[in-house]
């Protein structure tokens, strides 16, 4: 027997949640080793950086797991908290990808200006 209408909804909101909450985890990790960077802490930005890719890792999970759902037929229910959700995964997935490419022209720069 499926869920009910109401569990359903429960579950999707949970889900959202879940999303918002690694999503977040992720962006914050990326920003933390932006500062931990800027501070030429470079092994503990990377360590940061890794956090933060599992973290959206998790979260990307969340997401294939409702698409995988959609696409065998099950109905998905988006609400306006599953779009701000999916809003908060793929901010945190730019920030990441910045952030991982901001520390890379930092290491470079201080590699040419050391030479």
């Amino acid at each position: 027997m499926g869920l009910s209408r109401g569990e359903q909804m429960e579950t999707a909101e949970q889900l959202a949640f879940q999303l918002i909450l690694h999503s977040g985890n992720g962006r914050s990790l990326a920003m933390e080793a932006l500062l931990l960077a800027k501070e030429k802490k470079w092994d503990e930005a990377e360590q940061k950086l890794e956090e933060a890719n599992q973290e959206l890792i998790e979260a990307h999970s969340i997401q294939a797991g409702l698409l995988t759902n959609e696409a065998k037929g099950e109905k998905v229910s988006i609400s306006l908290l599953f779009i701000h959700a999916q809003d908060h995964l793929m901010n945190a997935i730019t920030v990441k990808e910045l952030c991982e490419e901001i520390l890379q022209l930092w290491k470079h720069l201080g590699e040419v200006s050391s030479s």
